[in-house]
Parts: C-alpha cells; structure tokens; sequence
C-alpha cells in the first residue's frame, strides 16, 4: 500500500506521517504527478489530468475544510473517497465573524480613522445584545458561531439542508422555502457555509432585498456564495447597512475592486482561520486519517460527493 503525500512537510512532521501509516509505505513529492501511478492514497489535490493515470487510486484528502477547488467533475465521477479537514478552522472563523459583527455594530472603522487622526470622537453605537443572527450554514463553524453568539446574548436563527435535526445554540431552525423570512428577521446574516452548486449566487438581488435596512451581512467561508454586484448594490443603495467580508468571489481582491473603498465595508484577506492551531487541527485530522486508511478503517470527513462538502 503507497500513500504519497504532496507538499512541503519538515522532517518532524513526516516522522509523525510515518508513523501513522505503519506498515504502509509514505511517499512525499512536490508535484502529485510523481508516482501517481503507484498511489494508492494521496494527501493533496490530485488533477483532472493525473486521475486516469491512477489506476488503484482509492482516497484522495484535502488538508482545506472546503472541497471546492478539488472537487472536479473526474473525481465526482470516479469511485475515489473524498475526505476533508473540515471543522479545522471553525474556532477562528466563528471568533472572526463575531470580530466583524462587533466592529460593524459599534462602526470601529471611525475610531481607528479618529486615531490615526489623534482626534477625540465619542458617539453612540449600538450593541449585540438583544439582537438577531442568521447562520448561514451550521456546519462546525457555523455551530460554534451559534455558541459564541448566545454568550453575547443574541438570537440565534439557524438554515441548512436539514432543518429538521436539532442544532445547539439555535433558536430556530429554517427550511430553504423559509429563506424571505430568514433574512427579514437577522440583524446580521454571517455565511458559514460551503460553496457548492446549490449555494453559488445565493445571495442575489432578491436576497439582499429581502434584508433590513439597517442589517449587516459577514461572510467568513467561501466567496461565491453573494453574487458581488447584487451586493454592491445593496450597500452603495441602502438596502442593507454595510458588510463584513473575508471570503470574496476573485481572490486576492482585486485593488480596484470597490469593495476596497466602500465606507460601510470592512475587508480582510481570507484571513479568519489562518492560526497555527488551524493547521495543527488540520494536520491532525490527516494523521487520524492516514492511520484510519493504513488499518481499512472507516475515515473520517467523507465528503458526500454530490452535495460538494
């Protein structure tokens, strides 16, 4: 049995690899088309290119949470086991979107131009308590936002595929036909959620019309999910109150993008769960994994293929 494992690791971690595997044997390479053919497993993104030329192939694991960029309609089709890290980063990113809604409520972005400007100015802002969240999307990251949400003494509104199965920390449940009333009744709505083929766009004109006007809107996991001009509408029209966003649909921004210089924007680089305890969580769940493969046990994070997390 051959796992090749693509990336840069330092010998520490191939040490920890190795042994994980046991009696399977562990390649590192830089580029997945080295011994492809060989692989029975691979830790990486495998390409559209390479997948015919690996004929035992069995599981593929991507060390990111989100299978967006590595799920292809070759690897959909194929019999291959998709596992992911998800649930890795959900701690930062729930920390990053109460970040955002804070600095949103209380309008921060003016304290730190009165700084910058050694200017004094005190004013009236609002607070979290009291208010109302929609989650969009309760999966790990989503469900620890709902936490960490309740200890700020805000209600909880929760939509995912399955409204029916119970969720901690939310306060109500929504189904998709329910998704008008969602909106209408968040103060904030935070994206949580995975893009795939039904989330994509899903923040449309109609969407954002449906919020309240003095309602933000964060997005902490996947670009893509808004449609950006629907969203510049809406900020530079009033039809919500302003935005939070780290996840963006062109990644890096690009410098002329006008969500740069929107006053009732808050920007940050895809930044949220980049923490040395997020790659120590990832780099876990792939050792569980390995050894899981290594002894033909069940793994852990298989991606349902078709839903696309």
């Amino acid at each position: 049995m051959r796992i090749t494992v693509i990336g840069h690791h330092d010998e520490v971690t191939r040490r920890r690899i190795r042994r994980a595997a046991g009696d399977a044997q562990v390649a590192f390479a830089s580029d997945p088309a080295e011994g492809i053919e060989l692989a029975d497993a691979v830790v990486g993104n495998v390409p559209d290119r390479l997948l015919a030329r690996a004929p035992r192939l069995r599981w593929v694991h991507s060390p990111s949470a989100g299978v967006d960029a590595v799920l292809s309609d070759k690897l959909l089709a194929s019999e291959v086991i998709l596992t992911s890290s998800t649930g890795n980063g959900a701690i930062p990113l729930a920390e990053h979107a109460m970040m955002l809604m804070l600095m949103l409520d209380r309008d921060a972005p003016r304290w730190l131009r009165a700084q910058s400007e050694r200017r004094w100015d005190r004013y009236a802002h609002g607070e979290l308590a009291g208010k109302t969240v929609g989650l969009y999307g309760l999966g790990h990251a989503g469900l620890d936002l709902a936490a960490k949400a309740k200890a700020f003494h805000l209600r909880v509104l929760g939509m995912r595929r399955t409204p029916g199965t119970c969720a901690p920390g939310v306060d109500e449940l929504f189904g998709q036909d329910d998704f008008p009333r969602f909106l209408a009744e968040s103060d904030f709505v935070v994206v949580t959620a995975p893009l795939t083929a039904a989330t994509a766009g899903r923040f449309d004109r109609e969407a954002f019309a449906a919020m309240r006007p003095a309602a933000f809107f964060v997005c902490v996991s996947r670009g893509g999910i808004a449609d950006d001009g629907a969203l510049l509408d809406a900020l530079r029209e009033g039809e919500i109150a302003g935005a939070g966003l780290d996840a963006h649909g062109v990644e890096p921004l690009p410098r002329d993008s006008p969500f740069w210089t929107l006053p009732n924007v808050i920007v940050t680089p895809h930044n949220g769960a980049t923490t040395d305890e997020t790659a120590r969580r990832g780099l876990d769940i792939m050792l569980d994994n390995v050894g899981r493969f290594a002894r033909g046990e069940p793994l852990r994070n298989i991606v349902d293929k078709a839903a696309g997390y």
